[in-house]
């Protein structure tokens, strides 16, 4: 949502016929890519209003559907530091239009453009920005696009207050998926590493503090960390390159005020600081000792920054020469290789999570992620996981400008030529970008076959460049048809293939010798194809207690009795160690006591309790506290499979899809489903509303 000027009233692009009799224009304050804001008159109610109109007229369900959920979200809060929604209409020649509180205010943006800040001004902003923030954490609300435009003081009342609740959650965690810088939530010169879905983690409530960083960076300095206006090279920026931090851009910006920016900044959650409450402590010691001794000198930072949410870090354990050997075989295929990168492991032991450490060296060069996974009850569809994959690469495509469109057109038309239906049929999205394809003649079974591998090898080719080399992940290769392992094999053992880098993970425990996969490696390694395997093992118990004494803030000597039981339950599974410490504290064995700031436990009534023997008996004893009708809908969504739609489930479940969305929330909020787009959030619109939107999901895990 990158934000513009918005023209004066006189030279408004402010919708000439809209039909709001009751408001008089009074300013333009912003336009964004999505709504234009006024400042108004209700001569109804004789006070000033602040309208937010949707643009354009007749806008789609799913943006009206968002207007909806962010009315509706802020009307349900209660704090002094958010504004107050009075209504939501829609006018009758179809704008959308909230009415929103006017307390005199002007955003930040706009503020400082006309003048600086003091440092004892910008102090008491950050302080109040501070405590809003907590507050709303505190609601169990991320608000994922604080940024100076969303901050909004009256300098005559000392008001602020943060606005635009338009994508915020109410899920404790979120997933990021890896698409086009355009595409992305929030405002990019401010979003978090993690919102860019480039950093192999979760979004929670400290992405707010890295957007918190970037806003003070700004109000301090007068620019950005980040200045670039290319999209990519700034989501670049945000996940790999370290800003010039701000008492180097103004030597007279304290050095402590510089350390708490740059630590909000950091590029992982785990280094920033972990409550609000913290942050704020940390401000008002600058100030105190501004307005005590004129000078803010150097202190211990984060001493008072104690978190009581529960936290497990996302950052890999005892991976890291398994992360550093793919990563140097994505620096071969950027310099014109091309080679197959298999990860094998049990179940729950951590190859997905390994594979997606590749993003941010795909960002710096510029290249193209794909993923698919074969299902264990499709073995029956060919290529399934393949069209998945380039199903994702077209949708890419498809968001980026009318030129670069018409660059990929001229590439996929020259290189399919006439066989451009071939593609479409496997990948109707295609016709989007090249448009409805002429039919190929009828051949026999086997040329027909033989065509396909040909086309679609030409097909691949189009998108292995040096200016973007291509990464094709394939999850599950062990349930692979026999057609996708043939198709794979003609693929990687091109003679002249380029910038292509497949990663296949599969189970070894689940495959052997004999194994079609096996056969089919083998036979690509005859033909003198690079393939090198990572194999992954379970944790050991020193990565199990570094883990556990990260999640509870605590000594490893302390956490290393509980490490030692966890290791022995899971056997050093990642997957299975932070579904047990999820249960463990859901059934309160992990608390936090505000006593004494640290989190406890009583390793004796843990072990009296019991825990689950194996991964499987633990989720299904999570599943079971879900209501009836929740443990219902996710039984049919198995049967769909590993990813599934709100309309599919609906028609399977027999219920509408308001109803089946209303059923699916708590598997959400426990996090055994995950949304894989950002219309989970829309509110529960008529069901004709909902069954024109796509709500794509997936489940956290097949053991699930």
């Amino acid at each position: 949502m990158r934000r513009q000027k918005l023209p004066s009233p006189n030279q408004s692009t402010f919708p000439p016929m809209l039909n709001l009799p009751n408001y008089q224009i009074a300013e333009a304050l912003h336009e964004s890519d999505r709504s234009l804001v006024y400042r108004a008159k209700s001569q109804s109610e004789n006070r000033s209003v602040i309208l937010k109109i949707l643009k354009p007229a007749y806008p789609p369900p799913e943006r009206i559907a968002q207007f909806q959920r962010e009315y509706e979200l802020a009307n349900s809060l209660n704090l002094s530091g958010t504004v107050k929604v009075y209504r939501i209409l829609e006018t009758s020649d179809r704008y959308w239009t909230m009415i929103i509180e006017d307390f005199g205010g002007r955003s930040l943006k706009q503020i400082v453009q006309k003048r600086s800040l003091t440092l004892d001004n910008f102090l008491y902003l950050a302080i109040k920005i501070t405590q809003i923030l907590g507050e709303l954490h505190q609601q169990q609300i991320i608000h994922k696009d604080i940024n100076p435009s969303n901050i909004v003081w009256n300098q005559q009342t000392g008001e602020l207050k943060i606005i635009d609740f338009g994508i915020s959650t109410k899920l404790s965690r979120e997933i990021a998926t890896f698409r086009n810088p355009n595409l992305l939530e929030g405002t990019l010169a401010y979003i978090s590493p993690e919102q860019t879905g480039r950093m192999n983690r979760e979004i929670d409530y400290r992405s707010d503090f890295y957007s918190l960083g970037v806003t003070f960076y700004e109000l301090l300095v007068g620019q950005l960390p980040f200045e670039t206006t290319d999209p990519m090279e700034l989501v670049h920026s945000h996940i790999a390159k370290q800003p010039i931090p701000p008492h180097e851009k103004n030597n007279e910006i304290p050095k402590a005020v510089s350390d708490i920016v740059t630590k909000l900044m950091a590029k992982t959650a785990e280094e920033r600081y972990q409550s609000g409450w913290g942050i704020k402590a940390d401000l008002e010691t600058c100030l105190h000792q501004l307005q005590a001794n004129g000078k803010i000198t150097k202190f211990a930072l984060a001493s008072r920054d104690i978190s009581d949410k529960f936290q497990i870090p996302q950052k890999l354990y005892g991976r890291q020469e398994q992360v550093e050997q793919l990563l140097l075989s994505f620096d071969r295929v950027s310099q014109a290789a091309a080679e197959i990168m298999l990860v094998a492991g049990y179940s729950g032991i951590g190859k997905s999570a390994l594979v997606n450490e590749i993003h941010k060296p795909i960002t710096r060069q510029k290249g193209y992620f794909i993923s698919g996974k074969f299902d264990q009850f499709k073995r029956d569809i060919p290529y399934a996981a393949l069209i998945l994959a380039f199903q994702e690469l077209i949708k890419q495509l498809l968001t980026e400008s009318e030129s670069q469109l018409q660059g990929w057109k001229q590439k996929l038309s020259e290189a399919l030529g006439n066989n451009g239906q071939v593609i479409a049929d496997v990948i109707p999205e295609i016709e989007l970008i090249i448009g409805k394809q002429p039919p190929v003649p009828q051949l026999g079974p086997t040329e027909s076959q033989n065509r396909f591998n040909i086309v679609f090898q030409n097909f691949i080719d189009v998108f292995t460049q040096k200016e973007h080399p291509l990464v094709i992940f394939i999850d599950d290769l062990q349930w692979a048809d026999l057609a996708s392992l043939k198709l794979l094999e003609l693929v990687m053992t091109g003679s002249d293939r380029q910038y292509l880098l497949l990663v296949g993970a599969y189970r070894d425990n689940e495959v052997s010798p004999a194994h079609p996969l096996i056969q089919t490696l083998e036979r690509i390694q005859e033909q003198k194809a690079t393939v090198n395997t990572i194999t992954l093992e379970p944790l050991s118990v020193k990565w199990v207690n570094q883990l556990i004494a990260d999640t509870l803030i605590s000594p490893t000597a302390e956490t290393q009795p509980l490490a030692e039981l966890a290791f022995e339950k899971t056997q050093g599974n990642p997957f299975f160690l932070t579904q047990l410490l999820r249960s463990l504290y859901e059934d309160n064995q992990l608390s936090f006591s505000p006593r004494s700031d640290r989190w406890q436990w009583n390793l004796e009534e843990i072990q009296a309790v019991g825990i689950a023997d194996n991964v499987v008996d633990l989720m299904v004893s999570k599943i079971e506290k879900l209501e009836e009708a929740t443990q219902n809908v996710l039984k049919l969504a198995a049967c769909i499979g590993n990813q599934f739609d709100l309309a599919i489930l609906s028609v399977v479940s027999g219920i509408d899809p308001s109803d089946t969305a209303v059923n699916l929330w708590p598997a959400l909020e426990q996090g055994f489903v995950l949304p894989l787009s950002d219309a989970y959030k829309l509110p529960m619109l008529s069901n004709a509303k909902i069954a024109s939107v796509s709500i794509p999901y997936k489940f956290l895990h097949d053991r699930v």
